[in-house]
């Protein structure tokens, strides 16, 4: 089996393609959204909220069926097309290309996988299980959730204020992995986190 690279990707001002415009394309194009990325679909027809979005602008909605130079200038495509055998000629196409796919629920026809994913503030944990069981993957990320809850938002954006004072101080290159090291480890986390309910009290008060 191929062993995946793991990487987080930015998108932001990048051209991505959706193919479908029901509710499964409905969720690739939200998430697809939130990176910032310039959005293309291309649907025989389209949910109420795609519509909303190409209203606003924040899609570019074509309604009609898909055409190989739909993959022009594309980074990467979600098809979510009806036909099994569209998906997988758009599959092929975009591989042809050098176009990232991914065919919504079908593992062996994905260039890459959609994560389970849970998010604080700038803190993000991804899981994976290649495709094979993504039950298994949303099971597991509620777990994390518990462990991980939303007071650690706040932990990080105060972890990368304080990495920008540490970088630019002084200190020898030594000194500075030391103490990043330390402001991150279990003990000041937790005593981060201890502090969090406090300061959201404070917080509410003014």
């Amino acid at each position: 089996m191929t062993n995946l690279f793991p990487m987080f990707v930015k998108l932001a001002g990048r051209t991505c393609l959706v193919v479908g415009g029901g509710t499964l394309a409905e969720q690739k194009i939200s998430s697809l959204l939130d990176t910032g990325a310039r959005v293309r679909v291309v649907a025989l027809e389209a949910t109420e909220t795609v519509h909303r979005w190409a209203n606003a602008g924040r899609v570019d909605l074509a309604l009609r069926a898909f055409a190989d130079p739909d993959l022009d200038g594309v980074f990467l495509v979600v098809a979510t097309a009806q036909s099994a055998e569209l998906n997988r000629h758009i599959f092929h196409e975009a591989e042809r290309r050098g176009v990232l796919c991914n065919v919504v629920d079908v593992p062996e026809l994905c260039a890459f996988y959609y994560p389970a994913v849970v998010r604080r503030g700038d803190l993000q944990i991804a899981i994976s299980t290649s495709g094979h069981s993504p039950s298994l993957a949303q099971r597991i990320r509620i777990r994390l959730e518990r462990q991980y809850g939303p007071e650690y938002a706040d932990w990080v954006a105060e972890l990368g204020a304080t990495r920008k004072l540490v970088l630019a101080s002084d200190l020898s290159r030594e000194c500075k992995l030391e103490l990043l090291h330390s402001l991150a480890s279990r003990a000041a986390v937790e005593a981060a986190l201890e502090r969090q309910p406090e300061l959201t009290a404070k917080g509410s008060t003014t």
